[in-house]
């Protein structure tokens, strides 16, 4: 089974690197980009299986790489997941709509951490069983629910 290539988006140097470690001790090949700017172009020029990023970025923000990210065919179809210390009533629902995929509240569960972004790859690229790890309870399509 082929790793996952993830790329983080994600200024906080500690945030990027726990996610980063975590994501690579499970076999991911992990890619990261500091701001937005260098996120929307990493993902085009890159075309990773998922990316996870931060929406409170110092360039562009998150909702603003979700939308360079959606409008381009190379990554339209890329999983966009966002984790991020946005968690006010209404933040989870505004980061749905923007065009992000799922929702991870800061700070991760380092042992759910990986299952839960793992939920938004396809069979083939996830190193975990069903069952073994705890999956996300906050993908888009819950918003219908």
């Amino acid at each position: 089974m082929p790793p996952a290539r993830i790329l983080i988006v994600e200024d906080n140097a500690a945030s990027r690197d726990l996610m980063s470690y975590l994501l690579s001790a499970f076999g991911h090949t992990v890619l990261v980009a500091e701001n937005g700017m260098e996120g929307v172009d990493q993902g085009r020029r890159l075309v990773p299986d998922l990316i996870v990023s931060d929406v409170q970025l110092p360039d562009i923000g998150g909702f603003e790489v979700a939308r360079r990210l959606h409008d381009d065919p190379l990554t339209k179809a890329i999983p966009l997941v966002a984790v991020t210390a946005l968690a006010m009533v209404g933040d989870r629902e505004r980061v749905l709509a923007a065009g992000f995929d799922g929702y991870l509240p800061k700070p991760i569960d380092p042992e759910a951490f990986v299952g839960q972004i793992e939920d938004f790859l396809p069979l083939r690229l996830r190193t975990s069983q069903p069952g073994t790890l705890k999956f996300n309870c906050c993908r888009a399509e819950e918003r219908e629910h």
